[in-house]
Order: structure tokens, then C-alpha cells, then sequence
């Protein structure tokens, strides 16, 4: 199931689930809730993740196409990639890093590095957005 992360935050339902059964068990058990939870969320592949830098008054029109291309369904289906908007005014260093050139869009690669994105058009209609960003996952 795909989970959209909107400012930092997500759920995973099979790994709630689980912790809420288990956290009606004694004191005892509940540590190794934790580690079972643990151990079934690693076990599973790593979500692919993709993380937009921006910030208040920024950027909607791309995220309007962002939230339509994770929508769409199509041969490019991007729904199983988690994004994450990162508000820049929040930390000095992105701020430092991106102030001049958001939005910015970077995947984190499997060894979590992020690797930023080539700068989308705005005038890309959804579909292309859609196909450039699971080309960029598909590398």
C-alpha cells in the first residue's frame, strides 16, 4: 500500500495494527512488540521516497501537478513513492542551500543519499511529470 507523506509524518497501517495489538499486552511484551514491529517493517522492501523542497507561498502549481501525477494511474504509476515536503524556512542548512532555487525535487537513493532531480518545467502537463519522475526511480 502506498503511503503519501505530507510535512514529515507517516503511517504505515499493518505496522500500527500490529502495535496496537500488542500494546494491550503486559509491560513484558512490549519491548518485544517494539522489536517485532521493527523487524517486520525491515524486512519489507525500502519505500522509494521523493522529497520537495519549498516553502510557504511556494510552489503550488507543482504541487498541484505532484498530488495529480501521485493520482494517476497509468503504465508510470509513481502512487508506491512516498513524498515528502520539506518547508525550507525550517532549517537553516536547506534554507541555505535551497533559498534561490526552489522548488527543488531530489530522491533518496537506496543507500539514502539524496540525489536532486532536474528542474521541471512548469508548463510539463501531469502525465510528464508523472513519466520523468518514475524515470528518475527507474535509474
Amino acid at each position: 500500500m502506498a503511503v503519501r507523506i505530507a510535512i514529515g509524518t507517516a503511517t504505515k497501517p499493518q505496522l500500527i495494527h500490529h502495535f496496537r495489538s500488542s500494546i494491550n499486552s503486559t509491560a513484558g511484551n512490549y519491548r518485544l512488540a517494539v522489536f517485532k514491529a521493527s523487524a517486520s517493517f525491515s524486512s519489507s522492501p525500502a519505500p522509494r521516497k521523493l522529497i520537495l523542497y519549498s516553502k510557504p507561498g511556494c510552489c503550488d502549481g507543482l504541487k498541484e501537478k505532484l498530488d495529480a501525477a501521485f493520482s494517476l494511474s497509468s503504465p508510470n504509476s509513481i502512487g508506491d513513492i512516498d513524498l515528502q515536503v520539506r518547508d525550507i524556512t525550517t532549517n537553516p542548512d536547506w534554507e541555505r542551500l535551497y533559498q534561490y532555487e526552489i522548488p527543488v525535487l531530489a530522491r533518496v537513493r537506496e543507500d539514502g543519499v539524496e540525489e536532486t532531480l532536474p528542474r521541471l518545467s512548469p508548463r510539463l502537463g501531469v502525465e510528464l511529470v508523472q513519466k520523468k519522475i518514475a524515470a528518475a526511480f527507474d535509474q
